[in-house]
């Protein structure tokens, strides 16, 4: 069998291909709910076209009357040098290791290649990175001292709008989540205060409430206190996806981080997912890899990912946001 210490460095095409590509593409980019660049040229840079609204014209006269070209805002997201880092004692390494190979009946635990290990020991750093970076998606803040500081997240950067004033947030007392009914009447709010830009984006189908856990669970418990018989059933087996009205609600599962934060500690957030950006990039930053091996004199097995993130709101005029003062 091959020993788990051997040492195992990723970078260039295998960097991409085995560890941040399968993060950030297909079910799992979809799972994080908002616009992702991976591995755009640095600095990362998203145009923003407005095409002119009213383009017909009598035909009356020749010649040419096509007006002012179609106006083009540019917005750079900031991406900040990362990196993450694990340590495990030998021995609760190799216990978590194998726990993700013991399952698997086509295994055999007499004969473990060394690709057997590797890809389980991949898959456990894999999963730390991606929760990390979901994380700081959302509640990074550069400014505090430790935690998830490394970038700023989609609610750093909407407090930072706020305070220039250019999002104005509606603030409703924490009476209103007391009873199920509170959480219809917060997305109807939320709805009706939102820019008429972010309403006709709705035919599109990309726009989603994205809500702290506790709005979350009481929309649910909402639909549990209907009579119907679909209500029972949903009841019973549970509920793959909320919607209202068509709008996706999207849980952030964000309330334990938020308690060590000073953020809001509930809100709904109704914007277009492409509006919310996340830009990683492992090409452009010399000595970006992951890496890992094993420290002998302190026997503890060791992981560490080097690479560059961040995250904007392009378009803060198609944000309605609602908070929850405790």
């Amino acid at each position: 069998m091959s020993f788990i210490e051997n040492p195992k460095t990723y970078t260039g095409h295998d960097l991409e291909t085995i560890f941040f590509r399968p993060m950030l593409a297909g079910p799992s980019a979809q799972e994080l709910g908002v616009r992702i660049l991976y591995n755009m040229p640095t600095p990362t840079t998203v145009q923003l076209w407005e095409a002119q609204s009213n383009v017909l014209q009598k035909y009356s006269s020749a010649g040419w009357s096509g007006g002012t070209a179609a106006t083009k805002a540019q917005k750079t997201i900031a991406l900040e040098r990362v990196k993450a880092e694990l340590g495990f004692a030998a021995a609760d390494y190799f216990s978590m290791v194998y726990e993700l190979i013991v399952g698997r009946s086509d295994v055999n635990l007499d004969d473990l290649s060394g690709t057997e290990l590797e890809a389980a020991e991949t898959e456990l750093f894999k999963r730390a990175i991606g929760e990390g970076i979901r994380a700081t998606m959302w509640v990074g803040d550069t400014s505090i001292e430790e935690g998830f500081n490394t970038f700023n997240g989609f609610l750093t950067l909407m407090s930072q709008y706020i305070e220039g004033g250019a999002v104005t947030p509606y603030h409703y007392a924490a009476t209103l989540l007391e009873n199920p009914e509170g959480a219809v009447e917060l997305f109807d709010q939320v709805w009706e205060q939102a820019d008429e830009r972010l309403k006709d984006l709705k035919s599109e189908g990309q726009l989603a409430m994205f809500v702290t856990s506790d709005i979350y669970h009481l929309y649910e418990k909402y639909l549990d206190s209907k009579g119907a018989e679909s209500a029972y059933t949903e009841l019973v087996n549970g509920r793959p996806a909320l919607a209202y009205h068509g709008i996706p609600i999207i849980d952030l599962h964000i309330s334990s981080y938020l308690k060590e934060s000073l953020l809001p500690q509930s809100l709904c957030l109704l914007t277009d997912r492409r509006n919310l950006v996340l830009a990683v990039n492992t090409a452009d930053f010399p000595g970006t890899e992951v890496r890992m091996w094993y420290n002998p004199d302190l026997m503890e097995n060791r992981q560490r990912a080097t690479f560059m993130a961040g995250c904007e709101i392009l378009d803060e005029r198609i944000v309605s946001l609602a908070q929850i003062r405790a």
